[in-house]
């Protein structure tokens, strides 16, 4: 993944919050980090950031994925979005997965949290 300097992160431009109690279910921030920190997720992710991908060229990008587990992340990552499947007309039994623009606006953040956590170790 690319890296870049901390520093580069826009600042946050809203005011802070007094935290108030709250269930994890209403955060839509740890919704997002649970989703993305799902095994295999971010990984599928930063794999199909360089284009799209058919499902056994994912497969053999990531050893040790199994088929099933990789069609159930392929599938949320479609539910939510982020990815879209592609079954180009010349390619009858070939389907591609490729991100989505909302899938691709989440790479800058993986990146980030790439970095810090290199930084971390």
């Amino acid at each position: 993944m690319e890296t870049t300097s901390l520093m580069a992160i826009e600042p946050c431009l809203h005011e802070p919050e007094t935290p108030t109690p709250r269930h994890a279910g209403d955060c839509p921030v740890e919704d997002w980090m649970a989703f993305l920190g799902h095994r295999w997720t971010a990984l599928v992710i930063w794999h199909l950031s360089t284009g799209a991908k058919r499902f056994g060229a994912l497969r053999e990008l990531l050893p040790g994925v199994t088929q099933k587990v990789l069609s159930e992340r392929l599938v949320a990552l479609e539910e939510r979005g982020m990815v879209e499947r592609e079954q180009p007309p010349h390619y009858a039994r070939s389907v591609f997965y490729r991100l989505s623009q909302h899938g691709a606006a989440v790479i800058p953040i993986l990146d980030q949290l790439d970095l810090w956590a290199r930084q971390a170790d």
